[in-house]
């Protein structure tokens, strides 16, 4: 059974399959800023899913997997850094296209003030799970240096983004980690974790796909604008109408 290969195509099916038409978003224009935004943050995040699976803190079930692996990794798992902000960001780029109202933008600093806060928490309660005390730190300094010290336009654009998305990632993350399955496909290691699940799922995974998902934006975003092809002051005004 190739479930996690399944699992990724069907995700990626919808987007892809909507990514050129030309009369609405045309999501395909955006991929000059898109692939280098998915290549820089895998470059962060591979190596990391290397080492933890280097080192036990998690690591992945034979049976449901194509066979082939690279620097310990499975071939699926590469994929997962590029499927999965795809999907997103092409759910991100929905999302500003039918809602011009910036829904969450007035609230972003005081989410990204919770979250620092919330990390900051997580270090102290778990100082001993690896897991947990890396996407911490990890997510402390790229909400400080990108919601904090930058103050981009878009926050409360993506803090939108991933509330929607959470129902459908704890849907693929789910079937990953045995939720509808006789066993799993990605296991954890119970020491390094605080062992707080959703079905499945340790709630860690939601703050890893904060933190990857928000690197993958802020770098979207970052090389658009290099590109002038920003819509934020646009944007800004629309609302202010």
């Amino acid at each position: 059974m190739y479930t996690y290969l399944v699992v990724l195509l069907v995700s990626l099916a919808v987007p892809v399959a909507r990514s050129f038409e030309k009369k609405h978003i045309h999501f395909a224009g955006y991929f000059p800023f898109l692939f280098p935004a998915m290549f820089i943050t895998a470059g962060v995040f591979v190596p990391w899913d290397v080492l933890f699976t280097h080192w036990g803190v998690w690591g992945f079930n034979s049976e449901y997997l194509v066979g082939l692996f690279l620097f310990g990794l499975p071939v699926e798992e590469w994929l997962f850094f590029l499927v999965i902000p795809y999907v997103c960001l092409f759910s991100y780029e929905v999302l500003n296209y039918f809602i011009k109202k910036d829904l969450l933008g007035k609230f972003s600093s005081g989410i990204t003030w919770f979250l620092i806060v919330f990390h900051s928490a997580l270090l102290i309660i778990y100082p001993d799970q690896m897991y947990t005390t890396w996407v911490a730190i990890f997510n402390i300094v790229l909400l400080a240096l990108v919601g904090i010290a930058r103050k981009p336009s878009w926050m409360g654009r993506f803090y939108l983004m991933y509330a929607v998305i959470v129902v459908p990632f704890l849907l693929v993350n789910g079937v990953l980690t045995g939720s509808f399955l006789e066993s799993v496909v990605v296991w954890y290691n119970p020491e390094e974790i605080m062992n707080i699940r959703i079905l499945t799922i340790p709630i860690e995974d939601l703050f890893y796909a904060l933190g990857m998902l928000l690197m993958n934006t802020a770098l979207y975003e970052f090389f658009r604008k290099k590109a002038g092809k920003s819509p934020w002051s646009e944007a800004r005004r629309d609302d202010a109408a």
